[in-house]
């Protein structure tokens, strides 16, 4: 990927996204193991799953930043 520039508010807006995605992650997972529904066991784990790719995703966009100042 490319490098790409964005304004300071900018990545520390996806800063923000990335800790809030961690977040859902994390409480995802956690409730998996407390559900005995079979249904909201399967969303969770759903969801588990297209947090770590979101996660993923904002760390690359992440890694490939140039702050302007």
């Amino acid at each position: 990927m490319e490098n790409q520039r964005l304004a300071a508010h900018e990545t520390l807006d996806l800063h923000e996204i990335l800790s809030f995605k961690n977040v859902c992650c994390t409480k995802s997972t956690t409730f998996q193991a407390l559900v005995s529904d079979s249904e909201l066991t399967s969303i969770l784990r759903d969801d588990v799953e297209t947090s770590k790719a979101h996660i993923q995703e904002l760390k690359q966009i992440l890694s490939g930043v140039t702050t302007l100042q």
